[in-house]
């Protein structure tokens, strides 16, 4: 099974039908089977890229890889990473950009790991150079496009990290205005903006503790 965000909405790509679920008031989901056709993806991309209005649409084959391969062949592949990062009271790092409450990311550079590019970013976005690197947490994938309407699947490596460091420096050329330490079951309980793949990150870190 593959999960990618379009438009802050999972596409989940399976082999088979998800189990039924009792529908509920403005808990709108979309089953399909996809016919083997991938310009019959476009479909769905253009649908979700223009619409919020479903909460999950699941699209499934007998051969989820093959979906998957041609899911892909309508983007350009990106690889990031980022870091999910703990002070010692248990309180985790968010960074406010672009109007959403978010975790330091970015590209991967040639020659770079997941790893090594994760904590490359972590101390560019806040300046936390004391970082001890903890293991992974999940990839998330999502979809965007450029100022020319190319599409791109980026694909980031999410790490568990720790710092006893206290002091900031945000990098505002990236548009980081803020930042702000929180426990992950009060951010998780707020109503502050964020992706839906942040939450998905942020959940896995609660329960890698748990």
């Amino acid at each position: 099974m593959y999960k990618i965000y379009i438009n802050d909405v999972p596409l989940v790509l399976a082999g088979a039908p998800p189990a039924e679920r009792a529908p509920t008031p403005g808990n709108e989901r979309l089953v399909a089977r996809y016919p083997g056709k991938p310009k019959f993806l476009l479909n769905y991309i253009d649908m979700l890229e223009k619409s919020s209005r479903w909460q999950e649409v699941t699209l499934f084959w007998p051969n989820p890889d093959k979906l998957w391969s041609d899911f892909k062949s309508h983007f350009k592949w990106v690889e990031a990473a980022g870091g999910c990062v703990f002070n010692p009271h248990g309180e985790v790092l968010l960074i406010f950009r672009r109007g959403r409450w978010d975790l330091p990311k970015g590209k991967i550079d040639p020659g770079e790991s997941p790893l090594q590019a994760a904590l490359r970013e972590v101390e560019e976005e806040t300046g936390l150079s004391h970082l001890q690197p903890g293991p992974p947490l999940l990839h998330t994938h999502h979809t965007y496009r450029n100022a020319n309407g190319k599409r791109f699947l980026k694909r980031t490596h999410w790490f568990r990290m720790g710092t006893d460091q206290t002091t900031l420096q945000l990098q505002h050329e990236e548009d980081i205005e803020d930042a702000e330490w929180m426990k992950i079951e009060d951010f998780l309980r707020s109503d502050r903006p964020t992706f839906n793949s942040i939450r998905e990150v942020l959940q896995r870190a609660r329960q890698q503790v748990s």
